[in-house]
């Protein structure tokens, strides 16, 4: 086993007395494969509050099956905390440190197999990114989806609180309501309850066959989570005697399954920079032009929230991830013969797993519409793509052509929003936020909250070389590459330019001639850092394109 290296043997004898120091006795030193419990728990993320129990949970699956646990941390951020303040520029950036602090600490002390406890949205694929690069014996289980919270009669979940503030700036709530909101929106512990992007990472992390079923839809409040956690600490030793390893797992077309069922889910756009990442490490280059070849042929068979009014508990009932994917193999659109943390394969784990709630998870006979629920477009404005969720953009914005509005950064463009200055019709544009110019990338979920709520979501976008948040709907449309900070065109955009918008097939650009662009392009020159020090200086010197996953090189 890898843990012989400092178990076994005379030369082992200085560890052997560290570990008898943690109070490991001789009967587990040497002779029980010792596993590593990352844990992702903290008190500051509400998604990571439960993850202790979990943790406990699979501790006593992994001893019962006869296994040694041994717990070390994971770092995670709150996206919705950290939002709208310079916190933000921290979200993405921590995927990249979680990636590296677990690569270090499982490579300094040799565990034999990992459980990655993750739940909130850089956790989830910064752990995935560790365990293909580790590439030893690894499982997900994670923390679990909060339960929706209900105001009125109605679910509501963290889109709703972000929306109520720009309806009450606009006067179309009471401060009242807003405070009701606040103390309703979020009703217990868990990754935020609708199709975020944790729980949409989550979600494909049980596609992708890293996950057991049911990892990305059961409540973290509900027992089925303990009990999936403790089966998951009992697979892991046995993942430990077949030798089974995360890239014997995620192939290339694990990667393929994913975009497809990315698709049928309608998750977060976040997910077109975490997958790309993800199968990078695996040694796998993923070209989000697939994207759009496979959103032709897969139809949205979901509307969670924010696209809809279903929420993570809902898919759970409905049949959770088995039942979507059992749906979309209908259309042979699947690689079934993969192998997955089970033991089994997919086609052996979807078996049987039909749709038990036709209004949550609708039949490949009759979906929301018949191509998928993400869009990569293209054209002037953003030569190497941008990224939109197409399933959250109301029907009249799928084609919109509309004057710029641009804004250096997300604060100008959120005061312009509030103070009114914005009008129907028009293309909000926020630049300098991408991986280097913000730097880090910061996701754009109050400024499409402020659209949303004084009620322009139908007639106003907004386009940006930063992020959204999974909780953004309208036509909000990010990742735009190259970024404004490297000179991508999105930089020359001037107030009052027509931006066109085609997302049925896949255009945007600003209506200015090859010329003119050319002749701002000689004029323009790159702004200085915002920030010189400290860990954001040196990621945005290394971080590369949305359009690459914002690995770092």
């Amino acid at each position: 086993m890898r843990s012989d290296r400092i178990t076994k043997g005379v030369n082992a004898a200085p560890q052997r007395s560290l570990l008898h120091a943690l109070g490991l006795s001789e009967e587990e030193i040497g002779h029980k494969p010792l596993i590593g419990v990352v844990s992702s728990a903290n008190e500051i993320v509400p998604g990571h509050m439960n993850i202790d129990k979990v943790v406990e949970a699979v501790k006593m699956g992994v001893a019962m099956a006869g296994g040694v646990p041994i717990v070390f941390p994971a770092i995670a951020v709150c996206d919705g905390i950290a939002m709208g303040h310079e916190g933000m520029k921290y979200s993405l950036v921590t995927r990249e440190l979680i990636c590296d602090s677990t690569e270090a600490m499982a490579t300094a002390h040799p565990f034999d197999g990992l459980v990655m406890v993750p739940n909130c949205d850089k956790n989830v694929p910064g752990l995935l990114m560790a365990a293909a690069r580790i590439n030893i014996p690894t499982i997900f289980v994670s923390g679990g989806p909060m339960l929706a919270g209900h105001m009125h009669g109605k679910k509501i979940g963290f889109s709703s609180i972000s929306e109520a503030v720009g309806e009450f700036r606009s006067g179309k709530i009471t401060a009242d309501d807003l405070v009701e909101y606040e103390n309703k929106t979020c009703p217990t512990c868990g990754s935020c309850s609708g199709m975020f992007t944790a729980n949409s990472m989550n979600c494909l992390t049980e596609v992708l066959g890293m996950g057991l079923p049911g990892n990305g839809t059961i409540p973290a409040v509900y027992s089925d989570r303990l009990r999936l956690a403790k089966r998951a600490g009992m697979r892991i030793v046995e993942l430990v005697k077949e030798d089974l390893k995360p890239r014997d797992i995620m192939k290339e077309e694990s990667f393929l399954n994913a975009l497809t069922i990315d698709m049928a889910l309608g998750c977060s756009t976040n997910s077109m920079l975490h997958l790309p990442a993800i199968a990078h490490e695996c040694g796998i280059t993923l070209d989000l032009d697939l994207a759009n070849s496979i959103s032709e042929k897969t139809p949205n068979l979901c509307h969670l929230a924010p696209a809809g009014d279903h929420y993570i508990e809902d898919l759970n009932e409905a049949g959770g991830i088995p039942a979507v994917m059992h749906e979309i193999d209908k259309l042979g659109l699947l690689h079934t013969d993969l192998m997955t943390v089970t033991g089994k394969t997919i086609a052996e784990n979807i078996k049987g797993h039909e749709i038990l709630d036709t209004d949550v998870i609708r039949p490949v006979t009759d979906p929301y519409s018949k191509t998928g629920g993400i869009a990569v477009l293209k054209g002037n404005l953003a030569p190497d793509g941008c990224v939109v969720k197409r399933s959250a953009v109301a029907p009249e914005m799928m084609a919109h052509t509309g004057k710029a509005r641009v804004f250096d950064c997300e604060e100008d463009a959120l005061s312009a929003i509030y103070d009114g200055k914005i009008n129907a019709g028009e293309v909000v544009i926020i630049r300098y936020e991408g991986p280097k110019g913000g730097p880090g990338m910061r996701e754009m979920l109050n400024p499409t909250s402020a659209i949303m709520g004084c009620g322009l979501g139908n007639s106003v976008a907004l386009i940006t070389d930063g992020r959204f948040s999974g909780a953004t709907r309208g036509a909000a449309i990010g990742h735009v590459s190259p970024e404004a900070a490297v000179g991508g065109n999105i930089a020359l955009i001037e107030e009052g330019d027509m931006v066109e918008i085609d997302i049925p097939a896949n255009k945007i650009n600003v209506l200015v001639s090859d010329e003119e662009l050319a002749k701002r392009r000689s004029a323009w020159k790159p702004r200085q850092p915002r920030i010189t020090t400290g860990y954001l200086a040196r990621y945005a010197k290394q971080v590369t394109s949305g359009s690459t996953g914002a690995i770092l090189e």
